[in-house]
């Protein structure tokens, strides 16, 4: 049985590349897909927040001398992308799923309306909360951590390439430690950059669990809904 009813899955831009470094994997995204519907068919309810990396890190190069605020549009608009492609994917698996935008865009998704959200919640759709918060100067982990919040998840689960958090990075040095646990204001106070610092207060101010599990791992997300003890749980 499931430890959660809602959860919020936070998942890379890169995630969606696959092997590659931009754009999009269909066999990535199928395999990704099929996990999270898994976990839905227990009747885990799963809002969904992606990045939009694998697309805007593309032509970073090229963003490096526009103004920020636009670039960060520009970050916004390729979750809308992402989560465009992931619901298409949960929908070929037979899960319900909408798409719910922070920057209004009728004939392609939903106006994010935190009382629709719930509800679609209620009736077993995915939901996938895309274009950040629409607002500049915020990661999609802060625009995770306020949909968490405003739909009243449980906890926000951050799925990532490494399997939790580390005294340092682990992909650059060998005698990283992980932790189990760690409580929010050692994460903040030792400036382990696994989520931004502001979504790191967020979730402390509001008593929200955050747990860090390596994506790659199959099984992961739902070994992670099912309450077991994978990567880094932040509390």
């Amino acid at each position: 049985m499931a430890k959660y009813q809602r959860i919020l899955l936070k998942l890379s831009g890169e995630v969606m590349a696959g092997t590659g470094s931009f754009g999009i994997a269909p066999e990535r995204i199928a395999a990704l897909s099929a996990e999270v519907a898994e976990v839905a068919r227990t009747g885990v309810q799963i809002g969904l927040v992606v990045g939009g990396g694998n697309f805007f890190r593309g032509v970073a190069a090229a963003a490096q001398n526009m103004d920020r605020v636009a670039a960060d549009h520009m970050g916004m608009l390729a979750t809308v992308i992402n989560g465009l492609a992931l619901q298409d994917a949960l929908e070929k698996q037979g899960v319900p799923t909408r798409v719910m935008t922070a920057i209004e865009m009728h004939e392609v998704a939903e106006p994010y309306i935190r009382r629709r959200a719930i509800r679609h919640l209620e009736k077993g759709r995915i939901v996938i909360f895309a274009a950040g918060t629409s607002n500049p100067y915020f990661s999609t982990d802060t625009a995770a951590t306020l949909r968490a919040l405003e739909i009243r998840a449980e906890i926000v689960a951050k799925a990532t390439r490494v399997d939790g958090v580390y005294d340092k990075d682990p992909l650059q040095n060998s005698d990283a430690v992980r932790f189990s646990e760690i409580g929010y204001s050692d994460v903040l106070s030792r400036n382990l950059k696994v989520l931004d610092a502001s979504a790191v207060a967020m979730c402390r101010d509001n008593r929200l669990p955050i747990v860090v599990f390596n994506l790659n791992v199959h099984g992961n997300i739902m070994r992670m809904a099912m309450g077991e003890s994978i990567g880094t749980l932040i509390h």
